[in-house]
């Protein structure tokens, strides 16, 4: 609609138009106000019945809520409606009527369950707070790019169809893709490792991954958005300096640009990750987490860190942080090894309640590689695509990985990683 004007600039003594949804309806006896909602916010339009048209006032309170409708008239000042203005119509289009049972109530009035919400997701994205997440989340990846281009890389996009899994194992979904097995890739890692063996040689990456993971929690998904980031010649310990910079451009683009939104979330407090991340080593990290008390049973070197030990950990520390020098058994084969081949560069960047990103330097010596996939009980051969890549000048590298929804879902405080994925994808969920 060209002429349309948005509820947020409508302006007194202007005509305008004003088209959306069917928000509220309240009829007084003598007078009534129908609130349209469009992306921008709510106008009340008010029909004073005896000094209008019968056809008019019909046509704009003998509504269901959620149609959609146009509403043409002069803006007026008034006090008392919500945004301080009123229409005073001159015309009502019902462009599409909703049946008068809704599945949920975009007013809130009445609460609805996630599972209610997630099957009927367009209607729940009409709820404020629903919307303000999926805008604050648009502005984190927004930043995050911008902030990798501060980085110099360049944006790649890889395939997610792919002949053989990144790391192998059984959290692949197979495919049939003309007559053969192939599979939904469960990580740009691979090909962003041949990239910086390319000219690019500094990439980033926005894109989904799918991993046939069994867990069903609040914290995973089937299908993710990865955010990831690859450089040539820098170890990880610059990768970790880069991972800090991205996840704090995130969060100063939310507290820089979301701050209606974050108003309609209720954070009041919401501040930006000014101190430097702390970097714990592996075995500092278990430590700390054994004295805290928390567990049943102590950790012993080369255990992973537990939900439970993950979230105490984070208490402890107070904010975001890294642990760093994992066991090199625990890491996959391309994470490059300290000289003492005990201990490997590989890294994990924490908010205070879960795992956030996984990084490290990788391996770029050709013989070290192809030991590593042997050590791991994988075929070099099936990865051979990869592997030989190496044989032609593979220069020192270094990344990591964010999962974009774990990094909303921490900024946020969200109770559920759904909150932060618009159609779901989970053991249980394959539709909408």
């Amino acid at each position: 609609m060209q002429d349309r004007t948005h509820a947020a600039a409508a302006t007194p003594g202007e005509t305008v138009t004003v088209a959306g949804w069917a928000h509220e309806i309240r009829d007084l006896g003598g007078i009534a106000f129908l609130i349209v909602r469009d992306r921008t916010g709510k106008i009340q339009i008010k029909f004073e019945k005896d000094a209008m048209d019968d056809e008019l006032v019909e046509a704009g309170t003998d509504l269901t809520r959620e149609s959609v409708v146009a509403v043409t008239g002069e803006v007026e000042e008034e006090e008392r409606a919500p945004t301080g203005v009123e229409i005073v119509p001159e015309s009502v289009e019902v462009i599409a009527p909703a049946e008068p049972e809704l599945p949920l109530d975009p007013s809130e009035k009445v609460g609805a369950e996630l599972p209610t919400r997630l099957d009927n997701r367009t209607l729940d994205l009409r709820r404020e707070e629903a919307k303000a997440i999926f805008e604050i989340r648009a502005e984190v990846l927004r930043a995050a790019r911008e902030a990798f281009r501060d980085l110099e890389c360049t944006e790649i996009n890889t395939p997610k169809i792919v002949a053989t899994g990144t790391e192998g194992g059984t959290e692949l979904f197979p495919i049939t893709y003309f007559g053969q097995e192939a599979f939904m890739n469960q990580s740009p890692q691979l090909f962003k490792q041949l990239m910086v063996g390319s000219g690019l040689e500094r990439v980033f990456e926005v894109g989904p991954i799918f991993r046939a993971e069994e867990h069903n929690t609040p914290r995973h998904l089937n299908e993710a958005t990865s955010i990831d980031f690859e450089s040539a010649f820098i170890d990880h310990e610059e990768a970790m300096d880069a991972c800090e910079q991205v996840v704090r451009a995130a969060y100063e683009g939310v507290a820089a640009n979301c701050t209606d939104q974050l108003d309609t979330l209720g954070y009041d407090d919401f501040s930006v990750p000014e101190e430097a991340f702390p970097r714990l080593t592996y075995e500092e990290a278990i430590e700390r987490i054994n004295a805290t008390g928390e567990l049943d049973e102590q950790l012993v070197w080369g255990d992973d860190l537990p939900t439970e030990g993950e979230k105490a950990l984070g208490s402890d520390v107070g904010g975001h942080y890294f642990v760093t020098d994992w066991p090199s058994e625990i890491k996959p084969f391309y994470i490059k090894d300290h000289d003492d081949g005990e201990l490997s560069t590989g890294f994990d960047m924490m908010a205070p309640n879960m795992e956030l990103v996984s990084g490290g330097q990788r391996e770029h010596r050709h013989d070290h590689l192809v030991e590593g996939f042997e050590q791991q009980g994988l075929d070099p051969e099936a990865f051979e695509y990869y592997t030989k890549m190496f044989k032609y000048g593979m220069p020192p590298h270094a990344g990591w990985a964010i999962g974009a929804e774990r990094l909303v879902m921490t900024m946020l405080d969200l109770p559920n990683i759904r909150e932060a994925v618009l159609f779901p994808r989970d053991r249980q969920r394959l539709s909408p």
